[in-house]
C-alpha cells in the first residue's frame, strides 16, 4: 500500500529550532517518494480539521514532532482511522518516544518513520481525557504546573522545577478504589503509567508496557524526605515488588500494583498533569485503560 504521511509540528515544544527540522523532514520524505504534507499543531488539541484531508488523501501515517502532551492530543483525535503513528521526539520528556525506542535525534527518528514496525499501542482514560502514556497526582504534578509557567523549556529547567519544589512538598490524601479493594493513603505522589518511562530515560514504572492492558500504579507514601528520596530511588532501579492489587500494603514506602481501572478520591485537591501537561485538578479521577488502541511506530525489536 502505498504510503502518504501527515506531520505535525509542535512550534514550542522542547528547546530545539523547527526551521532546520522542517526542512530535514522535507528532504528525507521526498527521497523516499512518500507524499506528504505539514500541518503545525493546535493549542486546542483538536485534530478533526484533519479527518477531511486524512479521507481524500487516504493518509496512511500521522507523524508528530513535539512532546508527550501533543502526542496525546492528536491520538486522541485521530486514532478511529486506520493510521500508523510516528514520533519525531522534540518535548522535554519524550517518554513515550524512549519507550518505543525512538531516539531523540531527528535524522535517527525519522529512519523508524520509514522503516519501523508498526505496533498496537494502548492508551487510558483519566476521566474523559485520553493520555498515552502517564499521568500523575501530587508532587511531579505540581512540578509539571510550575514547568509550564516557565519562558525557558528543555531538561535544566525542569530539574530545576523538581529540585524547588522538593523542599517544600508535602503530602495529600487520597482513596482509591479497585475491583477487589478500597483505600485511604496519604502520599507525596501517585503515577498511573501506561509506560515505563517517566521521561529522559527516567523510569517510574518498570514492569510497565505500552501494550499489556494494564495500568502500573506507583503510589510513595508519606514518609520523611529522607526516606522519600531512598523509596523513590528504589523503585526506579526496580527494587520494588509488584502486589497483588488484593494484598496491597499501606504502610509501605512505595506502593506498586497493575489494574486496568480504578477510582481516585482526590480528597486533598492534589494537581494532576496528563503526560507531561498540567490538567485540571478533580476531585473524582475515573481511570481505565483503552486496550490497542492506536499503532505507533517502534524501532526495530522494540515492543
Amino acid at each position: 500500500m502505498e504510503r502518504h504521511i501527515v506531520y505535525i509540528i509542535n512550534p514550542i515544544s522542547g528547546t530545539r529550532t523547527k526551521k532546520d527540522l522542517r526542512e530535514l523532514i522535507e528532504k528525507k520524505t521526498r527521497e523516499q517518494h512518500i507524499p506528504f504534507e505539514i500541518f503545525p499543531s493546535v493549542a486546542s488539541g483538536d485534530y478533526s480539521f484533519l479527518h477531511g484531508y486524512i479521507e481524500e488523501n487516504r493518509v496512511t501515517d500521522v507523524v508528530v514532532a513535539g512532546g508527550d502532551g501533543t502526542v496525546s492530543q492528536v491520538v486522541s483525535s485521530l486514532m478511529d482511522y486506520k493510521l500508523n503513528f510516528g514520533i519525531i521526539p522534540c518535548g522535554s520528556g519524550n517518554g513515550l518516544a524512549y519507550a518505543a525506542g525512538i531516539p531523540k535525534q531527528p535524522q535517527k527518528a525519522l529512519d523508524i518513520i520509514f522503516h519501523g514496525k508498526p505496533v498496537a499501542t494502548d492508551g487510558f482514560y483519566i476521566n474523559k481525557q485520553f493520555a498515552c502514556m502517564l499521568c500523575g497526582l501530587g508532587f511531579d504534578a505540581k512540578v509539571a504546573h510550575d514547568f509550564a509557567q516557565q519562558p525557558k523549556r528543555g531538561l535544566a529547567t525542569y530539574i530545576k522545577e523538581v529540585v524547588k519544589n522538593f523542599f517544600s512538598a508535602s503530602s495529600y490524601t487520597f482513596e482509591l478504589s479497585l475491583k477487589n479493594r478500597k483505600f485511604k493513603t496519604d502520599a507525596f505522589f501517585i503515577s498511573v503509567a501506561n509506560s515505563n518511562q517517566f521521561g529522559n530515560n527516567f523510569t517510574i514504572a518498570p514492569k510497565a508496557s505500552l501494550s499489556d492492558g494494564l495500568l502500573d500504579i506507583v503510589i510513595v507514601t508519606d514518609q520523611s524526605k529522607l526516606s522519600l528520596l531512598l523509596q523513590t530511588f528504589r523503585q526506579v532501579m526496580g527494587g520494588v515488588k509488584l502486589q497483588s492489587s488484593s494484598e496491597i500494603n499501606t504502610k509501605k514506602g512505595v506502593i506498586y500494583f497493575q489494574t486496568d481501572k480504578l477510582a481516585i478520591h482526590n480528597l486533598s485537591e492534589a494537581p494532576l498533569h496528563v503526560d507531561g501537561d498540567p490538567a485540571e485538578t478533580p476531585g473524582e479521577l475515573e481511570i481505565s485503560v483503552k486496550k490497542k488502541c492506536f499503532k505507533l511506530l517502534h524501532a526495530v525489536g522494540v515492543e
